[in-house]
């Protein structure tokens, strides 16, 4: 399992207004190229944001459907991107005097990716997460300047 923290320099509300935004997914997560459509009553459980991976003329058609959401503290989904498989990414907020620490988990749950080997998946999943909080920070920084 790979796993980022982050200190962002914004509120865990603000933070988790660009979480829960189906619609500006494809602006912070890394290898999502646009939405196609947001259930209505996402980020409620069994609600999917269906999404396309990767770029023209490469992309693929998919979804992100919500496992679990405790507001303002955790949102755990579950990820498609076929043909290589699927994972679980799960945001775990803590208010840090104001500030939010983030802890993302990713791990790989079905399909061919979960033949690879953490020890070579992880180093990969952590830098494309590293990324993902970086631009999911900027957001949630830039909602109250």
């Amino acid at each position: 399992m790979s796993q980022n923290e982050r200190l962002i320099h914004a509120s865990v509300d603000d933070v988790f207004a660009v979480l829960t935004d189906g619609w500006g997914y494809a602006s912070w997560v890394v290898g999502a190229s646009r939405i196609r459509t947001v259930e209505a009553n996402w980020p409620q459980p069994g609600h999917s944001i269906h999404h396309s991976v990767g770029s023209w003329p490469l992309l693929i058609d998919d979804s992100t459907t919500v496992e679990a959401y405790e507001p303002l503290r955790l949102l755990r989904l579950r990820v498609r991107a076929w043909p290589t498989g699927e994972g679980i990414v799960e945001f775990e907020a803590t208010d840090e005097y104001g500030e939010c620490h983030l802890v993302m988990r990713e791990h790989t749950a079905k399909g061919p990716a979960t033949l690879i080997p953490d020890q070579v998946l992880d180093p990969i999943l952590h830098l494309r997460n590293a990324e993902t909080l970086q631009r999911l920070a900027l957001l949630a920084e830039g909602r109250n300047p």
